[in-house]
C-alpha cells in the first residue's frame, strides 16, 4: 500500500507519495509520468512523518533556504541506472546547473564505462519520480535549451530563478520533449 497527501506551494499544488516510510513521489497535478506506478493502490494519509519532514523541507526551498536532500527519506524506483542518474542530480548545487552530457560523463564514470548517451541519460532525468527535491530542473541542453522538464518549462525556468541563476544565456526550444 501506497500513501499520498497534497502540498500547496507558490509553485503550485504539489502530490507527495509514500511507502509508509519513505518519499517514493512528488510531482504536480500535470507532471508528465506521474504518478509513477503504485501496485496496491494509493490511499489518503496525511499525517505519516515523512509527508510533515517533506512539507517543512518544501517550505523551507521555497522560502529561499537550502535544506540539505539528505535531510529526507527518499526511496525512488526504478532501475539501477536511474537510480544512478539520480543520485548523480542530488550532487548539483542549489542554485547551479548542468547539462545532459556532463550528468552522462559522471554516470558513466560511476558504473565504470567510457561513455553514455546524453539521451539515455535525459530519459532517466525524465522520469525523475521526486521533482524538486531530486532537483531534475538544474539539467539543461548543451545548447543553453532549457528543454526536458515533465511539469513543463515554464516551472523548471521558474525554479532556476528562485534559485537566483540567471536565466539570460537560456532559451525554451519551440519543439522538445516535456514541452
Amino acid at each position: 500500500m501506497f500513501y499520498s497527501t497534497w502540498h500547496e506551494s507558490p509553485f503550485g499544488r504539489r502530490r507527495l507519495l509514500s511507502d509508509g516510510e519513505n518519499l517514493v513521489g512528488l510531482g504536480g497535478e500535470k507532471t508528465k509520468y506521474f504518478p509513477p506506478t503504485m501496485p496496491g493502490g494509493v490511499q489518503e494519509e496525511p499525517d505519516l512523518p515523512v509527508f510533515g519532514a517533506t512539507k517543512s523541507w518544501l517550505d523551507s526551498y521555497f522560502a529561499g533556504r537550502q535544506p540539505a536532500i539528505s535531510d529526507l527519506p527518499l526511496a525512488p524506483a526504478g532501475s539501477d541506472f536511474r537510480k544512478a542518474v539520480w543520485d548523480v542530480l542530488c550532487g548539483i548545487p542549489y542554485g547551479q546547473w548542468t547539462t545532459y552530457g556532463q550528468v552522462a560523463k559522471l554516470v558513466a564514470r560511476r558504473l565504470g564505462r567510457k561513455s553514455m548517451s546524453g539521451q539515455a541519460v535525459g530519459g532517466a532525468v525524465g522520469h525523475n519520480p521526486i521533482g524538486i527535491i531530486i532537483p531534475c530542473h538544474r539539467v539543461v541542453g548543451a545548447n543553453g535549451s532549457l528543454t526536458g522538464y515533465g511539469s513543463g518549462l515554464d516551472l523548471k525556468a521558474r525554479l532556476l530563478a528562485h534559485e537566483g541563476v540567471d536565466l539570460s544565456g537560456f532559451f525554451i526550444p519551440r519543439r522538445g520533449t516535456a514541452l
